[in-house]
């Protein structure tokens, strides 16, 4: 059954609002904490206390949530209720090939040697896109493009090209749209980055995890520094605007010594943006991760604690601003500014400057979004040309949402951008008393301020600097299937 449509004001079509708290809640309550915290504002013990499993919050519901048996006339209802509203469109598109494992990676991916399989993916991803532009209304502002995996860099120049004419002939991504694409330095030249420059990227994302030869044997990644130099070379001579680079803390083998050694190497390339991600061990979801388990070396909660204290003073000091989670901007990034704006947003890219947009994913796995609703493509390769083949759209699952996830996702969203929530603004935005809503969870922040992770505010609260480090565990506050989920996620640190 369709849900009822959205009546409250969201980051869809919420107006532009100011930053000031005007209102007052008691502060009798706050606490000074007796103990010290780092310069980075982070209290380790603190830190260990907090570290639990927990969602990431690319959507909310999570996927978890999503439902096999959802009703896919009602995701495509919505699809075209979508349309009609004409939301800019964002697009995924997700490919898959690697050549081979990286122990560590999470990633829904397609292990192959074999050059032919992108050309046949392709075949499909064409089948996807006619299937569902009827559904998707002509000439959409195209605002922002993301080429994931796997790995991008498996395709090569030729099936760049190949892609770009099969996008080109469906959509109309804008002069200006902002178009990335994910880097495996290992297995590109510069004749690939420029057929993803042409094809519009203009942002870049280079895996790197860590550059110590003996961590990297123990992921199966063997990546040398100078590969990484090399292709950050290429990325800007072809004119890309941005670069980032992941790197990975609380993988085999790594110390806070060989970590800061990492990081100065990589603070030499002078990267727009770092993501500092922390190891998620689900050897439950990702059988490969058992390796280290069988091997050992995996780092104790003090040593990753203490990497990622070094992490967060070193990247303070070269003028980087916390983003959230495990992201890090330059201050003039459009990331930093759009936080500054309160026009940030989270989605399952990660954190976007892109905001009020329709998510349309395509390939293997890939999730789309609207404002009512979620759908997730089929996982397995073979499953998925399967149902082009039959002439279906090959989603698998979904989740129709309430107005309460609706009211939910929005506070956990503008919360883990914001990092702040003003009660009179959510009152206004959502259509709700906030404090009444909430009564419940606001109560349960009592001991988050106690331990100096939120103060309050005139009319709200806002996250700390310890609190940042922590922001998934506040967010958790405020999800509602938490409790109940049966799912084992990573651990928030």
């Amino acid at each position: 059954m369709q849900s009822e449509p959205v009546t409250f004001r969201t980051t869809w079509d919420r107006p532009k609002s100011g930053n000031d708290n005007t209102a007052m809640i008691n502060q009798s309550d706050n606490v000074t904490l007796d103990r010290p915290v780092s310069s980075t504002g982070i209290d380790l013990e603190l830190v260990k206390k907090y570290n639990v499993p927990g969602p990431r919050y690319t959507s909310y519901p999570t996927a978890v949530h999503f439902h096999d048996d959802v009703d896919q006339e009602s995701l495509l209802r919505d699809l075209t209720l979508s349309a009609r509203a004409a939301f800019p469109l964002s697009l995924y598109f997700h490919l898959p090939f690697c050549a081979s494992a990286c122990w560590f990676c999470g990633c829904t991916r397609v292990i192959t040697r074999s050059l032919s399989a992108p050309d046949r993916y392709l075949d499909y991803l064409e089948k996807e896109i006619a299937l569902t532009l009827p559904h998707t209304g002509p000439d959409r502002n195209v605002v922002q493009m993301h080429f994931g995996g796997g790995t991008p860099s498996y395709f090569s120049p030729e099936q760049v090209a190949r892609l770009e004419a099969i996008i080109r002939d469906a959509f109309q991504p804008g002069a200006d749209s902002e178009n990335s694409v994910e880097i495996d330095p290992r297995r590109i030249g510069p004749e690939h980055i420029e057929a993803w420059r042409r094809l519009g990227c203009n942002r870049a994302s280079l895996g790197v995890q860590d550059n110590n030869p003996r961590v990297q044997q123990a992921i199966n990644r063997i990546q040398p520094r100078e590969v990484t130099e090399q292709v950050v070379g290429w990325l800007r001579e072809a004119g890309f605007r941005s670069i980032n680079i992941d790197l990975i803390y609380g993988l085999p083998h790594q110390t806070v010594a060989s970590f800061s050694d990492t990081l100065e190497e990589v603070l030499a390339l002078a990267p727009d943006r770092l993501a500092v991600f922390n190891y998620a061990h689900v050897p439950w979801i990702k059988p490969a991760q058992k390796i280290f388990d069988r091997r050992g070396g995996l780092p104790d909660s003090s040593t990753k604690l203490a990497i990622l204290e070094k992490v967060a003073q070193r990247l303070a000091d070269e003028g980087y601003v916390y983003i959230g989670m495990d992201h890090f901007a330059r201050a003039g990034d459009d990331l930093s500014r759009a936080q500054a704006e309160g026009t940030l947003q989270r989605n399952f890219q990660g954190y976007s400057t892109s905001a009020g947009t329709e998510i349309l994913g395509f390939g293997m796995s890939s999730i789309s979004q609207t404002p009512n609703t979620y759908r997730q493509n089929i996982k397995e390769l073979h499953d998925y040309y399967d149902a082009l083949d039959e002439g279906r759209l090959p989603w698998t699952r979904g989740r129709v949402l309430s107005r309460e996830d609706r009211i939910r996702r929005e506070v956990i969203s503008r919360l883990m951008c914001d990092l702040k929530l003003d009660f009179d603004i959510q009152s206004q935005s959502l259509g709700i008393d906030f404090e009444s809503h909430f009564h419940t969870e606001i109560r349960a922040l009592k001991p988050m301020e106690r331990d100096g992770l939120i103060q309050w505010e005139d009319r709200g609260f806002a996250v700390t600097p310890a609190g940042r480090f922590l922001i998934r565990n506040i967010a958790m506050v405020f999800d509602a299937y938490l409790e109940r989920s049966p799912t084992r996620y990573s651990r928030t640190v």
